[in-house]
């Protein structure tokens, strides 16, 4: 290691890809910077994603996509153009008017234009307004019904949120399919088998969206002049922009190495054998990114010879080499990682986003949230359905109260803000509790949030101590509601025990999002319905504000890809895998139709989470004919009693 009073002559930037969420920056560049920063290494930041829609959705962004849809449109008759472009060519001089107005509102530096906003004169409404125009045919006032009569600021956000949410659909049918607010290509990178289709992306002619990235990242490269480029890849969503910067890159600097990890990477990289990726990139690092990145840097330098990489793939000899960790070399314990440092990246220019009424589900893209880690890794790492088996959830290691309170108090110093996400895969209660108290006795004031289990610790007096402290909210998996099936995936919690902890939140005045799940091995259609019927009967009995159904998918590093036969499943093995692996399909002998049962979940959902529907019965969401539940209609109010 170096000590931190030698600076290293070697330049270093570190790149968010788009796309990203638009209200804050993704934490892992920030806490690679700050731990670089500690090892005496000149390192840099920026955030690509952000940087990108501001380029775009500005006048002079709009006036230069004008013309290259238009071009595209041009043989179409006006009737036949797709809804977002007709609005946009219909009222583009309203719109390129207003845009940076809008942008400057979302960035909270013209608060007074929510008076303009929230009289729905100012800002052109296109498609994305249609879903409010539709609710407001059923209620007298949607908007007042959510927002009040006061409530101008959050009520103009939502709108200006729609606006922009109309333009990013412009750009998506208009000049790149591929583009999405917070997604860029993901189709192309979750779970493919075969490099192809990114390669053949990535060979294709330029349009609009990858010149606009091409020039940004020309000023990044003219103004830096960086030797090693490291790309942090969250998502398959990042993967084709990570590749784009990365083959600009060479074209740029063809010396500056190029350095590829992050969550996607480590999920779905695992069995890599494609050599085309290093076409772009020179080395690709697992899991943590601390000790690979510090080792390729020492490694650059000479100060280590190759087969100390830890973690890393690379080329030799035209082939895919990897270099597992060196048994000398121990990762970092989560108290010498330093604390995340956001040193060059824009905070002034993150928009805050209202996506949806619901108060508990806007939090995601709504605020400047400094992210931190509690721990390292999971502390209950049994869910079946989790990839346990990696690094990430599977290495359990926690920092201490003593040390977030030093890293959150260094943070509230560099960046001016008291909002906190802390990002655990579930945060410890003992530590959460030992945190809040520290937090009261030292005054230290703060607003946070987090994901947990919703575990018995919870008590009344425990969650009254957490909202003491700051928390207004808390995000957990109440997955199937079931208890047959929240048994089989291990999950370590009943229904009822989920109710009395969410609603112990709820009363002390924090909101909860709960994570849902459906289609899990054996699921019956009638566990299903019952299912739905815990969550109207918690819904109603406020137990929880917010909630997301996901559909069921086997993983090869969980309990259930690992041993199907466990769960009753056989797997439909992938085959010839040279790129990404991760989801896996699987035979359940249990025929249910998951794929229609989703739909009617998602909208009973939406309805709830809206605060209408709760008197309906649950078939009246679904398609087809479905069997009443089985659950007792009092079955969550008798629990909470």
């Amino acid at each position: 290691m170096l000590s931190t009073d030698i600076m290293s002559d070697m330049k270093v930037l570190l790149i968010i890809p788009p796309m990203t969420q638009l209200n804050t920056p993704y934490p892992a560049t920030a806490y690679l910077t700050g731990f670089l920063r500690q090892q005496g290494y000149a390192v840099k930041q920026k955030d690509l994603a952000i940087d990108l829609l501001l380029h775009l959705l500005s006048k002079t962004g709009l006036n230069a996509i004008y013309p290259v849809i238009e071009e595209h449109y041009a043989h179409i008759d006006d009737e036949e153009l797709p809804d977002s472009i007709y609005y946009f060519f219909s009222q583009f001089d309203t719109i390129a008017s207003r845009i940076e107005p809008c942008i400057r509102f979302l960035q909270n530096k013209d608060p007074s234009l929510a008076l303009r906003i929230a009289s729905r004169q100012f800002l052109p409404e296109g498609p994305e307004f249609a879903s409010l125009h539709q609710m407001e045919e059923t209620a007298e006032d949607t908007l007042e019904q959510a927002f009040g009569t006061m409530g101008l600021q959050d009520k103009a956000k939502y709108l200006a949120t729609l606006f922009i949410n109309d333009l990013c659909a412009v750009i998506q049918e208009g000049i790149d399919p591929l583009f999405q607010v917070s997604r860029y290509g993901e189709s192309l990178a979750a779970s493919a088998a075969s490099f192809d289709y990114l390669y053949q992306q990535l060979n294709a002619d330029e349009n609009h969206v990858s010149q606009s990235i091409r020039r940004l990242l020309e000023k990044y490269f003219a103004d830096y002049k960086p030797d090693v480029l490291g790309l942090s890849v969250p998502f398959p969503g990042n993967m084709l922009g990570a590749l784009l910067i990365a083959k600009y890159c060479r074209q740029f600097l063809p010396s500056c190495k190029v350095v590829l990890g992050g969550g996607y990477i480590n999920t779905e990289l695992r069995s890599l054998k494609d050599a085309r990726v290093f076409e772009f990139v020179d080395f690709i690092t697992l899991d943590d990114g601390e000790r690979p990145f510090l080792n390729i840097l020492q490694y650059l330098q000479k100060n280590i010879p190759a087969d100390k990489l830890c973690r890393t793939y690379r080329l030799q000899q035209q082939s895919v080499c990897y270099h597992p960790q060196p048994i000398d070399q121990p990762d970092f314990a989560h108290h010498q990682t330093g604390t995340p440092c956001y040193d060059g990246l824009p905070l002034d220019k993150y928009l805050s986003l209202c996506e949806m009424l619901n108060p508990m589900h806007r939090i995601w893209s709504d605020g400047r949230w400094n992210k931190l880690t509690l721990a390292h890794g999971c502390y209950w790492k049994k869910c079946s359905f989790c990839d346990i088996s990696l690094d990430y959830i599977g290495h359990y290691d926690e920092a201490g109260a003593d040390i977030i309170i030093e890293r959150i108090e260094q943070l509230i110093k560099e960046t001016g803000q008291t909002g906190f996400h802390f990002v655990d895969e579930a945060a410890p209660p003992k530590i959460l509790f030992a945190l809040a108290k520290k937090l009261i006795e030292k005054q230290l004031v703060i607003t946070w949030w987090g994901n947990i289990r919703f575990e018995k610790t919870f008590t009344a007096e425990k969650c009254q101590l957490l909202a003491d402290s700051g928390c207004i909210a808390v995000s957990g998996g109440l997955e199937v509601a079931s208890d047959r099936l929240l048994k089989l995936m291990k999950k370590g919690v009943t229904v009822a025990q989920v109710a009395n902890v969410t609603r112990n939140f709820v009363d002390a005045g924090i909101l909860v999002h709960a994570y849902l799940m459906y289609g899990f091995p054996s699921q019956t259609e009638q566990e299903t319905i019952d299912s739905l019927e815990m969550v109207r009967q918690m819904m109603f009995h406020q137990c929880f504000q917010s909630a997301y159904w996901h559909r069921f998918a086997c993983t090869i590093h969980s309990p259930v890809g690992q041993n199907p036969e466990q769960f009753g499943i056989s797997l439909n093995k992938n085959q010839n895998i040279q790129f990404a692996e991760n989801d896996i399909d699987f035979i359940d002998p249990v025929n249910t139709d998951h794929e229609l049962l989703g739909q009617g979940l998602k909208k009973a959902l939406y309805n709830y989470m809206h605060g209408v529907g709760f008197d309906y019965p649950v078939s009246f969401w679904f398609d087809k004919q479905v069997p009443d539940p089985q659950i007792k209609s009092d079955f969550i109010e008798k629990a909470l009693a």
